[in-house]
């Protein structure tokens, strides 16, 4: 809470961009956006017709992300929810997202498990966040190894056989020194049809 009321905006308006790139032309349906702060990549799903169940821990960052979708005439559900502990009641959504949410190992396989259980058959989980390598080769995220992952360990916590994406991204971003690359992991995993 003290994060998101110390300044207007923590992060920008617009989507991430590997959101944008992948969700661009995909097939709208209900999607739950886990972790999503003052709701950018949220308000953006919104617009593409998407029907967003919005999950953060912070009342702050949920009463920012109500008033920019207000001011953006989209609508948001609203879920005030602590990660490590959420679990949905159903298998009820089409998409799950993540994005740059980092735990410690155990407590983030946990939560994409959660994430993953929430989907109905043929919905897609899709996790980004920084990569391990960002550590020590790319700008910005956390400076602790151990809520960092790469996409390999999706793969190894929620298993091979539902893949569709696991790629390491390079994301051009802004500094006081110019243009700097970021490393990013991001996977997606389908639970299966049947």
């Amino acid at each position: 809470d003290e994060k998101y009321a110390s300044m207007e905006l923590v992060w920008n308006l617009g989507p991430n961009q590997s959101v944008r790139n992948y969700f661009t032309d995909k097939k709208a349906g209900h999607i739950v956006d886990l972790g999503c702060g003052e709701g950018r990549n949220a308000i953006w799903l919104a617009q593409q017709g998407w029907t967003v169940t919005a999950v953060d821990f912070s009342s702050v960052a949920l009463s920012k992300a109500l008033a920019l979708s207000q001011r953006a005439g989209v609508t948001l559900a609203l879920e005030h929810a602590d990660l490590t502990q959420w679990e949905s009641a159903s298998p009820s959504f089409d998409a799950a997202l993540l994005c740059y949410i980092h735990f410690p190992a155990a407590v983030r396989a946990k939560l994409w498990r959660s994430a993953y259980e929430s989907l109905v058959p043929g919905g897609e989980l899709v996790i980004i966040g920084h990569h391990v390598r960002n550590l020590t080769e790319g700008v910005g995220g956390p400076q602790t190894a151990d809520v960092l992952y790469t996409p390999s360990e999706v793969v190894e916590v929620l298993g091979a056989g539902n893949v569709v994406l696991s790629e390491d991204v390079l994301r051009t971003v802004d500094s006081p020194l110019g243009p700097k690359v970021a490393i990013d992991a991001m996977a997606v995993v389908r639970r299966p049809s049947q």
